[in-house]
């Protein structure tokens, strides 16, 4: 009886890959219908979960709206200083689909 062994190259290759596509980034979208729904509060939850799992975060933008609730879930994560380009700082777009947030989720160095 003849053993089959599996070639090392080829296990090492798919350890390889097994761990870069652990540590791809992931994009994950949060849609509402309309301003107030909870997309900003959900995408904040979401964040702390991540921080709590030891996932680096770090805030880009965020419109809390003046929501306390929002403003509260900023507390103790890292929120990047806003900078606006010289072309576009006296020209502020006040409709709803200019206001976005961003959180970039990084993995913390093992």
């Amino acid at each position: 009886m003849s053993e089959h062994r599996p070639d090392p190259e080829a296990l090492l290759a798919r350890v390889k890959e097994e761990e870069a596509r652990a540590h791809r980034g992931k994009l994950k979208v949060f849609f509402g219908a309309s301003a107030g729904v909870g997309k900003t509060y959900a995408m904040l939850e979401a964040a702390r979960e991540q921080r709590a799992d030891g996932v680096d975060i770090v805030v880009g933008y965020v419109e809390t709206h003046k929501r306390v609730e929002t403003e509260a879930l900023l507390e103790g994560l890292e929120i990047l200083p806003c900078w606006m380009p010289a072309s576009t700082s006296t020209r502020r777009s006040t409709s709803s689909t200019s206001r976005a947030s961003t959180i970039s989720w990084r993995r913390s160095p093992v």
